[in-house]
């Protein structure tokens, strides 16, 4: 599966123990779901898809 757009997140400790987070934004990002049969890939694929499109991102499988 493949997102065209994404925002990733990255926490970072300060030396006051707060931690601040700093967005990067990526122009595309493949993430692959792998399991045997039976493991429920094609309903893991369904949902994710799902929540991917109604934050506005474009998907493709």
């Amino acid at each position: 599966m493949t997102v065209d757009t994404v925002d990733i997140e990255e926490a970072e400790p300060t030396s006051a123990g707060i931690r601040t987070k700093e967005v990067h934004r990526l122009d595309r990002v493949v993430i692959r779901f792998a399991g045997d049969s039976g493991d429920g890939m094609q309903l893991t694929g369904d949902r994710f898809t799902s929540e991917t499109a109604s934050f506005g991102n474009d998907l493709s499988t």
